[in-house]
């Protein structure tokens, strides 16, 4: 992607989106059945847990001291500096500090602080029951796709895609502006701001405009959540998917299930966002790109695609809310996704 060429139209884009105002209570999305926990205001908390790998206290510091400078205060979970081999903490560790700030009233928005492995070990034993009556923001991606999965399955309930502690500046000044602005993007996400984001063109890409409620995350764990209590429900909506570390054969195959589950058949529109491939074993070249893999699965269907949208492994992640009702806008001159 063009970097320079996505920041000046992600700016430009922004001075177009009018700001969505802040809502005071959870409410009920105007086209869709989820529900979209309470947005935050000045003093609100900020809980930080780490329910799949591990991270140490230093690493979290740049998050905690940005929120703080965004008004928010922060909780650090027990589970922060913990380590059980790759795990931050063991399961039952990760369980209960999860559950205590899911049932925490105090604490408005819960921040996993890494991904890595390890989520779908807990998943199963959480209760939701406190946090189904008074839902809060979520915010995370890639291993914890699992939990946005889980809420759009059972709950009906939004949370956010973004970026996580890990991922956070440690010097702010001298943070390129793709970080910044990426960073932003969760601040903005949690006080209700229109969100509002641009792609360039591709000439892969499938013109057409249309609207409805955004889920998707980390392909490989969207397909292995398939069958279970957590499989994704992706009939009428908008799906964007990301990956990285896998062979484009374990693309291919991943793509396969999706069609072969109707995950891809009754989209209202489709985004890929960044796929860091493995390159192939010498003399086991696969013979096709992420683009062939993507459009063979989805010749037979009728919907716009966006392909190197920013959002996946990558700096320009930018946040996503999961349940909210978006546009997507796929047109000659490039891409453009905006919340409604």
């Amino acid at each position: 992607m063009n970097r320079k060429y996505f920041l000046s139209s992600f700016i430009a884009a922004a001075t177009i989106l009018p700001a969505f105002k802040s809502l005071a209570n959870t409410t009920e999305n105007e086209n869709s059945s989820f529900k979209i926990p309470r947005y935050l205001k000045q003093g609100d908390t900020i809980g930080i847990t780490s329910p799949a790998g591990y991270i140490t206290l230093e690493q979290v510091q740049p998050s905690v001291l940005q929120m703080q400078s965004w008004g928010f205060q922060v909780k650090i979970g027990a589970t922060i500096g913990k380590r059980d081999f790759t795990y931050g903490g063991t399961d039952e560790e990760r369980l209960t500090d999860f559950q205590q700030m899911l049932d925490d009233p105090n604490i408005k928005a819960i921040m996993c602080a890494r991904g890595g492995y390890g989520f779908v070990r807990i998943i199963d034993k959480l209760d939701f029951t406190t946090f189904k009556r008074n839902p809060k923001w979520i915010i995370g991606f890639s291993d914890i796709t699992v939990l946005h999965c889980h809420l759009a399955k059972n709950y009906g309930i939004a949370s956010i895609h973004s970026k996580m502690c890990n991922s956070f500046p440690s010097d702010w000044a001298a943070a390129e502006p793709i970080q910044i602005e990426t960073i932003l993007s969760i601040k903005n996400a949690l006080i209700g701001e229109q969100m509002g984001y641009t792609a360039p063109i591709n000439i892969n890409n499938r013109i057409g405009k249309v609207d409805g409620v955004l889920v998707g995350g980390n392909l490989s764990i969207i397909e292995t959540l398939a069958g279970s209590n957590s499989d994704l429900d992706t009939k009428g909506k908008i799906l964007f998917i990301e990956d990285t570390g896998e062979y484009l054969y374990s693309i291919d195959r991943m793509l396969w299930n999706l069609k072969r589950s109707d995950k891809l058949k009754h989209l209202k529109g489709l985004i890929i966002g960044g796929f860091k491939v493995k390159p192939d074993d010498v003399g086991e070249e696969f013979g096709k790109t992420i683009y062939d893999i993507v459009l063979e699965k989805i010749a037979e269907y009728n919907y716009p695609v966006a392909f190197d949208f920013p959002v996946g492994h990558q700096r320009n992640n930018f946040a996503l809310k999961c349940g909210a009702n978006h546009m997507l806008e796929v047109s000659k001159t490039g891409s453009i996704l905006r919340s409604i």
